[in-house]
């Protein structure tokens, strides 16, 4: 069938290929023109067309978009959640949300959830001096929760208490025995009351990747033994009524709904007996855990989840109010932060496509009369392939092609036969892969051979600067085109970054509710762009990014949908140059441009280069200097 022929296919089809429905939060979809499309406000706006916008704006690939209105629509759906839960049940208490920082750290984040999360008094969960800088800088609306986990030393306490001072309800959790003296100490010198938070140590496990967070081997939180210590301490010290808030946390991306009940009741007897000791008790803090679907499995699989966020939200409310009215406590603050699921829908990275790899005969010529027997043996595997002999043909494959290469080695082979060996090896293989396609059992030796065919796509991006989580922890998430989505996608690859290393591949991607070792792609035009979206890509990846082979951050392009279906560029932030990420590893720009002018003037003294080529040489190093680490094509 001719490749241009694309109308057996439609849209439906590339959704349901991509399952842009199933993990797309009904953020993401399909125009009718094929192309993928981001949607708030009832309106939808193509990713297409905020690209085209960002090359007129000399802001080339690869970009980070994040779509404003997803972030504050995630903000709102969550607190509106607990809003609806907390009156369906009958619930005493009321929701406060905080953002953990340190899933991700952007000014642009940090600054859009203080803003419109005002409205919530929505808060920030600190977790380091920095992070606590950030928060007191950016909260406004008075009243508005800081939570202090982490290690905290003397400056950390001083900067919470001027912060109760300053109006914030700032709590600091204690996470080991050692805290408390400090936080008695400066509360006193400073004359600031503290409000205080325990960390408890759960023995409820769970699931997920993150499942050491839980149980007796965390690192986090206090034993039983420690919890007493701390409340004697603070009855010693008169001030027991300063203890407000039991902290726990079961796990990052838990997927299993039951898991996290169980949680809540455990957390909860804790919170009884405390009330029993005569803690003054009035937040619950449940830590994070709420997971994003990335796979749009909707199970328990480790990145996805078994439940809705309505559903998150009764269970928390339903199991707190259930268990605490058995020992007749009244309810408390529910506090959770929910990093992951605030911040991963609001990112999206977008590349092009540099070039391809292919592994399929490009030259078959016709049979000589002096042609080698090897080559005729791989041509004559054709002839015999059938179902039942797969297997042998395979084998015969890879004998014949060997002896080739051995022979070539030797000088009995010359080169253009190399090449006819490697090309009909080639013609073998996808001639046994489309048999494959037919038949009910795969031989063990042959499971691989789609892989071994698939296409390589060469993405102009840094794996480890722009996804690292997916190079550390096999991280799934969606990818797929962003346009001709109106055409059947014939190719089948895996997507190599830029980077010098073999790890900077991706070769594990989403399909329904399994994992497939490549990606339907559409074969490249000439003259025309191609570009891919990786999607939820919000949570850690701008954090936990390296500078493998001095690739620096990207571009970043801040957008904000309107109900008219336009867009506004809000922000937008060039990318590292090279100087800069030069500077990042202790090199001087200056002192390196000095140096290679030096270099080229001793050229001119040797009379290897002219003056004017020593001139047009600097001026290319020193532009160089300026320019984006990532590949620029030239207008």
């Amino acid at each position: 069938m001719n490749q241009q022929d694309h109308s057996h296919w439609d849209t439906e089809q590339s959704s349901e290929l991509y399952g842009i429905k199933r993990w797309g939060n009904s953020y993401f979809g399909l125009s009718t023109d094929g192309k993928v499309t981001a949607n708030t406000l009832n309106t939808e706006v193509a990713l297409l067309d905020i690209v085209e916008g960002m090359v007129e704006r000399d802001l080339q690939m690869p970009v980070l978009l994040r779509i404003e209105n997803i972030l504050d629509a995630q903000i709102m759906r969550l607190n509106e959640a607990f809003r609806r839960s907390i009156k369906m049940l009958g619930y005493q208490g009321q929701y406060r949300g905080v953002y953990p920082i340190k899933v991700n750290q952007q000014a642009q984040i940090i600054e859009e959830i203080a803003a419109f999360g005002a409205r919530y008094q929505h808060g920030f969960e600190v977790g380091s001096k920095p992070e606590m800088i950030a928060a007191l800088s950016t909260l406004e609306e008075p009243g508005s929760l800081i939570i202090c986990n982490g290690y905290k030393d003397q400056e950390f306490i001083e900067l919470g208490l001027q912060a109760i001072k300053l109006g914030f309800r700032c709590f600091f959790v204690i996470e080991t025995p050692t805290e408390l003296p400090i936080i008695i100490e400066r509360s006193k010198v400073l004359n600031i009351e503290p409000t205080i938070g325990v960390r408890i140590k759960m023995t409820t496990k769970v699931s997920g990747h993150w499942k050491p967070t839980s149980s007796d081997r965390s690192v986090f939180g206090l034993s039983a033994t420690q919890l007493i210590d701390i409340v004697d301490t603070l009855k010693q010290e008169d001030m027991l009524h300063c203890l407000q808030l039991l902290h726990c946390h079961l796990g990052s991306q838990i997927p299993n709904i039951q898991e996290i009940r169980n949680g809540v009741v455990e957390a909860c007897r804790y919170y009884a007996d405390l009330v029993k000791e005569g803690a003054a008790l009035s937040h619950i803090d449940l830590g994070g855990g709420l997971a994003v679907d990335y796979t749009g499995a909707q199970n328990n699989d480790d990145q996805s989840r078994n439940y809705s966020l309505d559903e998150y939200c009764e269970d928390l409310v339903d199991t707190l109010k259930h268990t605490l009215d058995e020992y007749n406590i009244p309810h408390p603050t529910i506090i959770t932060e929910s990093g992951r699921a605030t911040v991963a829908y609001t990112s999206v990275l977008l590349f092009n496509i540099l070039e391809t790899t292919t592994f399929e005969p490009t030259n078959l010529p016709e049979p000589t009369a002096d042609e080698h027997p090897l080559l005729i043996k791989l041509r004559e595997i054709k002839g015999y392939l059938t179902p039942n002999r797969v297997q042998e043909c395979y084998n015969d494959a890879h004998y014949y092609r060997d002896e080739v290469r051995e022979l070539f080695k030797r000088g009995q082979v010359n080169l253009r036969e190399q090449s006819i060996a490697e090309n009909r090896f080639f013609d073998a293989l996808h001639r046994i892969k489309d048999l494959l396609n037919d038949m009910e059992h795969t031989p063990q030796d042959l499971e691989g051979l789609k892989l071994s065919l698939a296409d390589i796509y060469y993405g102009n991006f840094s794996l480890f600067q722009s996804l690292p989580d997916i190079w550390a922890i096999d991280q799934l998430f969606p990818i797929m085109p962003i346009h001709r989505l109106n055409e059947e996608p014939t190719r089948q690859a895996v997507i190599a970054d830029i980077t010098c290393d073999c790890d900077g591949k991706i070769d594990r991607f989403i399909d329904g509710h399994q994992v497939a070792q490549t990606l339907p792609l559409h074969p490249l035009k000439v003259g025309e762009e191609y570009y891919l979206g990786v999607f939820l890509v919000g949570a850690y990846q701008e954090t936990l990014g390296d500078l493998h082979n001095l690739f620096g951050d990207t571009n970043v392009v801040s957008v904000r949908l309107n109900s008219d279906g336009s867009f506004d560029f809000a922000k937008e932030i060039h990318g590292d140059t090279i100087a800069d990420v030069l500077s990042y590893v202790e090199y001087h720009p200056k002192e390196m441009q000095l140096r290679y002018r030096n270099t080229a003037e001793r050229a001119v003294k040797e009379g290897r280069i002219t003056a004017r080529d020593r001139q047009q040489m600097i001026k290319t190093f020193n532009a160089s200097m300026q320019g984006y680490t990532y590949y620029e094509k030239e207008d």
